[in-house]
């Protein structure tokens, strides 16, 4: 027997915002929302995403972070994209295969070298 992760939780000062924001970025929908936040769904087994109101704000780097990766494009295709979308460059340096970047939020994340499959479409009816 095992455990799977059923939810990932972040803590937000607007998730409507990073709700948006992480649903173009990861091509996932919003399912789910009341006074205590939004969650996102993918198509796949994936986790759901659900960003929570907290009143405090984010205050040192991350301890978990998401590494993402591009579906349909190159790295410096996929990182104009995710720029465009309200992502911003981190001062934290990545390496040559991944450059570390933030939400509006200014929680870090990756954007990787590798591609990965999408997700199924369409998926809004699953």
């Amino acid at each position: 027997m095992a455990s799977r992760i059923g939810d990932i939780i972040v803590d937000c000062s607007d998730p409507e915002l990073l709700a948006s924001f992480w649903s173009e970025v990861l091509g996932y929908r919003i399912f789910a929302r009341d006074e205590t936040g939004v969650a996102i769904r993918g198509a796949t087994t994936s986790p759901d995403i659900l960003f929570i109101i907290v009143s405090e704000p984010k205050a040192t780097k991350n301890r978990l972070h998401f590494d993402v990766c591009p579906t349909d494009r190159g790295q410096d295709e996929e990182l104009l994209r995710l720029l465009g979308l309200g992502a911003k460059r981190s001062s934290i340096t990545g390496s040559g295969s991944w450059v570390v970047l933030e939400d509006p939020e200014g929680n870090e994340f990756c954007l990787m070298s590798k591609q990965i499959p999408a997700e199924p479409t369409p998926f809004h009816d699953a």
